[in-house]
């Protein structure tokens, strides 16, 4: 029996962006988020550029949550989904190997600390969280233990392992029975100190804290498997961690056999101008956790694990999507485009260049309280310049004005998205290919934002 094949045409779309998502409403779950902020049904787009079922344009500054490094349909991307499927190779694999993932693994590894030599990769999940849950598992396996310390304001995940570590208390509610004996501790904060402190004493103090709590025989607190942290948060407002602190945690972890594992989910490969954020620290994590870009915008998570803490045996962790061939396609092409492009260097000088135009915007605009990030990963926090400053100088976050300068961004042909404690932190996360000349765009309509929510130049 002859059955019609499914033809996707983006020029068939019929409709407006409120039908469409009328429809969406119908069709899925009350989970959905992303379309409740960002009122649209995309047709078409190609590198920063966005086109709606409308005909509307927006400069995309989300960018998959920070998986398009290279943007939207980006050349190279396409002919290595193309070269794959006209080649005969089978898309799905599970742990076989072919010689597209053999050219994958071993450029991949020669990225990590020392080119690798002493690192070994774990293909997870198709998600970051699921590269966290293998991470987590490792850890308590290697060491015969069961804690693991986190930090506030740190997301890894919605599963369930990774919910657990993650310190949005948001997703937590009504979830009874996570994951036992995880430990929070203070991440130092560039704007917000947690210990009321600030500067680098605060600093100082975030990094005797750890050190004691591990050392102290009446901390209340077992000996963890393992640390997990980003070197910079992401979700949490864009909060880079100091390297002091950063190598302060390397070092007491390696002194009582902690595994380390940084998620390097959303700030790895040059989204921070080093190629891996924890490179701003000069230290090697034991655990690196890889996701969103490494496989090109298509869905690849894999672990980079020291072997000295490779204690699996086989199958004790699997995942049936774990050898998708077109991610490794995407994902290859994606890093050998950062590399051999030298898109690290050009990101990290992007980076001081916005924010330095961004703190010119905060001295007209005083309800900008602070400016933050590295590389393409800004954070822009809000506040109620009117209101009581705490001791620090320190203005109360304002979330209600910060959501709705993304919707007057929306309306203006900007999308962005929020993070950080109330939603009061507007992200930047564009694609590392983004020009100067479309960054001057994403500050003009920023700035008409500011003006079409009330908001005058001082």
């Amino acid at each position: 029996m002859m059955t019609d094949k499914v033809r996707i045409n983006t020029f068939d779309a019929h409709g407006n962006n409120e039908s469409y998502l009328a429809r969406q409403a119908e069709y899925e779950s009350n989970v959905r988020s992303y379309p409740r902020k960002l009122p649209l049904a995309i047709a078409k787009a190609e590198g920063v550029w966005i086109t709606d079922v409308e005909g509307n344009q927006y400069l995309d500054c989300l960018a998959g949550a920070g998986t398009l490094a290279l943007g939207h349909n980006h050349p190279d991307v396409i002919d290595s989904i193309q070269s794959v499927i006209t080649c005969g190779l089978p898309l799905h694999t599970l742990d076989l190997t072919t010689p597209l993932k053999d050219r994958f693994s071993a450029y991949l590894l020669s990225l990590l600390p020392g080119q690798g030599k002493a690192y070994c990769l774990q293909f997870c999940g198709p998600s970051g969280a699921d590269a966290v849950e293998a991470a987590l598992k490792l850890a308590k396996k290697h060491t015969g233990r069961s804690g693991v310390i986190s930090f506030s304001g740190g997301y890894h995940g919605m599963t369930h392992g990774a919910l657990a570590v993650t310190g949005n208390l948001s997703p937590k509610a009504a979830i009874n029975g996570l994951m036992p004996e995880v430990q929070f501790m203070p991440y130092p904060h560039l704007y917000r100190c947690p210990l009321g402190i600030g500067g680098e004493a605060g600093v100082e103090a975030h990094s005797d804290y750890f050190e004691n709590l591990i050392n102290d025989v009446e901390s209340g607190v077992r000996k963890p498997a393992a640390v997990i942290l980003e070197a910079v948060q992401g979700e949490g407002g864009v909060n880079p961690a100091p390297a002091a602190w950063l190598q302060r945690i390397r070092k007491v972890t390696a002194e009582h056999g902690i595994v380390l594992i940084l998620d390097e989910v959303q700030a790895g490969f040059a989204r921070t101008g080093k190629f891996f954020a924890f490179e701003h620290a000069g230290i090697e994590p034991d655990i690196i956790v890889m996701s969103k870009a490494v496989g090109g915008g298509l869905p690849l998570a894999v672990l980079g694990i020291r072997k000295h803490f490779d204690a699996w045996e086989p199958g004790h962790h699997t995942g049936t999507f774990r050898g998708n061939q077109l991610a490794m396609a995407t994902g290859l092409a994606t890093l050998q485009h950062l590399t051999e492009q030298r898109i690290a260097e050009k990101v990290a000088a992007q980076g001081e260049w916005l924010k330095d135009r961004l703190r010119e915007l905060q001295a007209r605009y005083p309800v900008i309280g602070h400016v933050r990030g590295l590389g393409m990963m800004i954070g822009i926090e809000i506040v109620k310049p009117q209101a009581e400053p705490d001791r620090l100088g320190c203005h109360p976050a304002d979330g209600e004005l910060a959501a709705l300068l993304q919707k007057k961004c929306f309306e203006a042909g900007l999308i962005l998205e929020r993070g950080g404690r109330h939603g009061s932190v507007l992200r930047l996360l564009p694609s590392l290919l983004i020009s100067t000349q479309e960054l001057a765009i994403v500050l003009d309509k920023l700035e008409q934002a500011l003006l079409a929510a009330g908001q005058q130049p001082v």
